[in-house]
C-alpha cells in the first residue's frame, strides 16, 4: 500500500471515529438514554439530558469581552481551511521518478534514463500492439520503484484481455529489461467509438 494511501486512510478513520463518537453522545443525550437505561455518566459529561445544551450562556459569553477572542477564532479557522486545501492538493500530486539509472550503472556515471524518454518509448511501443489505437504513458513513483500509468484506446472489436497480455509481455517487459527495474503498471482501457453505419 502506498504511503499516501495509508495516511489518507488513517486520517479518514480518525475523523470518522471522532464524528461517530460525537454523534452517539448527542443522540444518547437527546433521547435521554442515560436515564432510560439506568446509566450514570461521568461528572461534567456534556449533553446528558434532552434539556442540556452544548454551550451554556456563560460559556458563550465568557470570552466575548476579550479583544483577542475573535482574531484567535478567525486565525484558527484560517489554519484549518489552509490545512484542508493543502491535503486536497496533495491528493493530486504524484511523485515522479526523475532520471533513472539504467541497470546497475548509477546516474553519477552519466548513464540515466529520464522519465519522459521512458514514457515516450513505452507509449510508442504500446501503439504497435495489435488492437491499440492510441497510447499515452506517464511515469510515477520513485526512481528505484517506477510505476507506469497507461491510457490505452482500443480499436473497435478488440478483446481487452488479449491487449493487456500483449502489453505485459511486450512493451512493459522490454522496459523492465532495459531499465533493470521491477516496473509496476496500471492500464486504463477505453474503447474507441464505432463509426455510424448507414443502412440503405
Amino acid at each position: 500500500m502506498k504511503r499516501q494511501s495509508t495516511v489518507n486512510r488513517i486520517l479518514l478513520a480518525a475523523v470518522g471515529i471522532i464524528l461517530l463518537g460525537t454523534g452517539l453522545l448527542i443522540l444518547a443525550g437527546g433521547f435521554d438514554l442515560y436515564r432510560r437505561w439506568g446509566m450514570t455518566p461521568p461528572g461534567g459529561w456534556p449533553l446528558t439530558t434532552p434539556a442540556d445544551v452544548l454551550l451554556s450562556d456563560a460559556d458563550r459569553t465568557h470570552w466575548s469581552g476579550e479583544g483577542w477572542w475573535w482574531p484567535a477564532i478567525i486565525a484558527a479557522l484560517v489554519i484549518v481551511v489552509l490545512l484542508a486545501l493543502w491535503w486536497l492538493l496533495a491528493q493530486r500530486r504524484r511523485p515522479h521518478p526523475g532520471p533513472m539509472p539504467v541497470g546497475e550503472t548509477t546516474a553519477v556515471d552519466g548513464v540515466a534514463l529520464s522519465e519522459g524518454a521512458l514514457s515516450d518509448a513505452v507509449a510508442a511501443d504500446a501503439r504497435r500492439v495489435p488492437g491499440v489505437g492510441q497510447a499515452r504513458v506517464r511515469m510515477t513513483g520513485q526512481s528505484g520503484h517506477p510505476e507506469a500509468d497507461l491510457n490505452i484506446t482500443l480499436t473497435p472489436d478488440t478483446e481487452p484481455g488479449t491487449v493487456l497480455q500483449e502489453l505485459h509481455d511486450g512493451p512493459l517487459e522490454r522496459a523492465r529489461q532495459s531499465t533493470g527495474r521491477d516496473l509496476t503498471a496500471r492500464a486504463h482501457l477505453r474503447a474507441s467509438p464505432h463509426k455510424a453505419r448507414r443502412a440503405d
